[in-house]
């Protein structure tokens, strides 16, 4: 591994480093995983490729995502003709993703909470992404009933929310305890998740979802393409309400 760039940030220490054998860009914030990309800046994380899917089947153009990162699902979204926003309280995460994981310029990008920008904002959207952590962790607000109502309030007649949640063990309750609460402000909601695998990316997804199939990899990134596309494979809709 060959670190890059280095970034102190009032929201913690960033590491930027690149995998020597495939030349993947990684982005670390306090030891937790961020961001994986390819030298064009396509995504290695099989749940980008998996919320990129779902936002192509719900034909939304235009994108709010609450969370930068290395910026590859936007990167993705507006080279396949979509219009990103992007929100995120650290605004390093916007400079890190234009050099290192080749934002592009076409990127609108917003510096602020993801909350805030919902309530003094009245712009609507077709699809909104929450992929946001505190230290590991989604934060409490952007996961309340609270923010669902907003949520509702911003997209289109056929819109869709999808949230992304990290699982820890196999009887890690959080995405169902999500799902519960934004069942409380939706009429549908659904969970995408995988089966037998204990540390995991799963999806809630509310709003005009009935009729979303499991993804499959649409964008081949440089290197990887066999075990993301094996981890969507494993991707299946699960009860949450059990």
């Amino acid at each position: 591994m060959i670190t890059l760039d280095t970034y102190e940030t009032e929201f913690g220490h960033i590491q930027i480093a690149k995998r020597r054998r495939t030349g993947a860009v990684l982005y670390e914030q306090d030891g937790c995983f961020q961001s994986e990309a390819d030298s064009q800046g396509v995504s290695l994380a099989s749940y980008i490729h998996a919320i990129f899917g779902l936002i192509q089947q719900s034909g939304a153009r235009n994108i709010l995502l609450i969370g930068c990162g290395g910026g590859t699902l936007a990167t993705m979204l507006v080279r396949s003709g979509q219009n990103a926003t992007v929100v995120d309280v650290n605004p390093a995460s916007f400079v890190i993703a234009k050099i290192h994981f080749l934002m592009p310029d076409d990127v609108c990008c917003r510096v602020g909470d993801g909350k805030e920008f919902l309530r003094n904002n009245g712009k609507i959207f077709d699809a909104i992404v929450v992929d946001a952590y505190q230290g590991g962790l989604i934060p409490d607000h952007l996961q309340s009933v609270q923010f669902f109502n907003l949520v509702r309030d911003h997209l289109s007649l056929r819109g869709v929310l999808f949230i992304n949640a990290h699982l820890g063990h196999a009887f890690d309750r959080r995405a169902k305890q999500i799902a519960d609460r934004a069942s409380q402000v939706f009429s549908k909601v659904r969970l995408l998740d995988s089966r037998g695998i204990l540390e995991r990316n799963a999806i809630i997804m509310a709003g005009h979802v009935d009729h979303l199939d499991p993804p499959q990899i649409l964008l081949q990134p440089e290197t990887g393409q066999a075990e993301i596309a094996s981890e969507l494979a494993s991707l299946e809709f699960r009860r949450w309400d059990l």
